[in-house]
């Protein structure tokens, strides 16, 4: 079985650490086999991160992938050769994603989504992934509070019967790996038919106390430099 974080973002968006830091953590600390870059609405980090791993006989295949911002929701993008571009709804963002022959994953669809009138951010996609052409469904987050979001998650998912993911949504090297999905085989390849046969099964560890430190300091740069909601 392969271990993947298929939620990790770099310093080519909202996440702290450069793409290489990204890599030599995933390298040396964890025992992650893949990892998807995706980076908020460009592929920048996840190019610059293939690119290095490349390089070395030790790294994690890296799949190239986005978090693109829809209209209706945040939509994971993996195995994107051209940015998809943010602002669309979220059956045109999927449709975007697999025209490039990527597969789309709705990312923790139930996490502070509102309705627009509301006048507040969506970030989850919620009840509207259903009908749309996803892949996968990110049941397990690692980003601390989203128990309750994760457990819809998984309700929505046995819903449309379709493949569970985990990702960390990793901004900072503490949270890399904190959840992640394993699926029978190698590469990505084997990723890619595990989500088509619903073989994939999510996991999660817990953050150790100097690890949500860490966490928390760093949301709390974030807001206190005009974080935008991601």
């Amino acid at each position: 079985m392969t271990s993947a974080d298929l939620h990790v973002h770099t310093s080519c968006s909202d996440g702290q650490p450069d793409p290489r830091a990204v890599v030599d953590h995933v390298r040396r600390h964890t025992g992650l086999e893949l990892i998807a870059i995706t980076d908020h609405d460009t592929i920048d980090g996840a190019l610059r991160a293939a690119d290095y791993a490349a390089g070395l006989k030790d790294a994690p295949a890296v799949v190239i992938g986005e978090e693109v911002s829809s209209l209706d929701g945040h939509v994971l993008g993996l195995f994107l050769e051209r940015m998809i571009q943010p602002g669309m709804s979220v059956r045109a963002t999927v449709e975007a994603i697999r025209d490039q022959g990527g597969l789309a994953i709705a990312a923790h669809p139930f996490w502070a989504t509102e309705r627009p009138n509301r006048g507040a951010a969506i970030y989850g996609v919620g009840w509207k992934a259903v009908g749309v052409g996803f892949e996968a469904i990110e049941v397990e987050n690692a980003t601390p509070g989203l128990y309750l979001a994760n457990r819809r998650a998984h309700g929505l998912r046995s819903e449309m019967a379709l493949a569970p993911v985990g990702g960390s949504d990793a901004h900072i090297l503490d949270a890399i790996g904190r959840a992640y999905t394993t699926y029978p085989g190698r590469g990505e390849a084997a990723l890619r038919q595990a989500i088509a046969d619903g073989l994939t099964r999510v996991h999660r560890r817990r953050y150790p106390p100097l690890g949500l430190v860490r966490y928390g300091a760093f949301w709390l740069h974030q807001v206190r430099n005009g974080w935008s909601g991601y």
